[in-house]
């Protein structure tokens, strides 16, 4: 399976708490929500078409339990209630904690995380995917294990929160393979990573 990340960031970078306000106040921070006032018709398909090609999903605790906490008790047709892949598809959780994992299909990672993803990404299958995770995901591009990004981009500048890609990222080259807009500006893409990145001088 290829490993995919896909996050909602702002345009400076931010990631933390797009859902509400009180989703993630960690740091003091106050400006959770950015998210729904732009989450229009064309985000939501598009969205849609990422988690259609998902066969499981590899989540940190911290976004688990914000997920766990909301889906399973979708019940409106609209947003796929049980059928929502969200709600059928296998989640591997990267956690320490030893409580239980109450979402259907869920299972605790044991061992050490980069042998145990590299042992997922073995698996037949079409992407694992990352949702949020902002930890576990700087964790895996640390380990060279990300092999595709799905960014959305909010018309929003916060100047302050968790990023995505924090002082100390090691640094890629990536290869964008898909773009689209909505009416409501935010900007979705695509990027394949495509190793170390390319550096040069200007007029040579």
């Amino acid at each position: 399976m290829r490993l995919t990340v896909t996050t909602f960031l702002t345009l400076d970078g931010v990631m933390q708490a797009p859902g509400g306000r009180d989703e993630d106040v960690r740091d003091g921070f106050d400006l959770g929500g950015w998210l729904p006032p732009h989450f229009d018709e064309t985000v939501g398909g598009w969205m849609g078409e990422i988690l259609d090609r998902a066969d499981a999903l590899l989540l940190g605790r911290r976004t688990y339990d914000i997920m766990a906490a909301y889906w399973p008790h979708v019940t409106d047709p609209a947003e796929g209630g049980p059928d929502n892949p969200l709600n059928r598809l296998p989640k591997y959780v990267a956690t320490n904690r030893t409580d239980e994992l109450t979402w259907s299909g869920s299972q605790r990672l044991d061992g050490d995380l980069a042998t145990a993803i590299t042992e997922l990404k073995n698996r037949p299958g079409r992407e694992l995917q990352v949702h949020g995770s902002g930890a576990l995901a700087q964790s895996l591009m640390r380990e060279g294990l990300v092999d595709t990004y799905h960014l959305l981009l909010f018309p929003v500048v916060l100047g302050r929160g968790r990023r995505l890609f924090a002082d100390g990222v090691v640094p890629a080259g990536l290869r964008l393979t898909g773009s689209r807009t909505s009416g409501s500006g935010v900007t979705m893409l695509t990027y394949d990573s495509a190793g170390t990145p390319a550096f040069g001088t200007v007029g040579e």
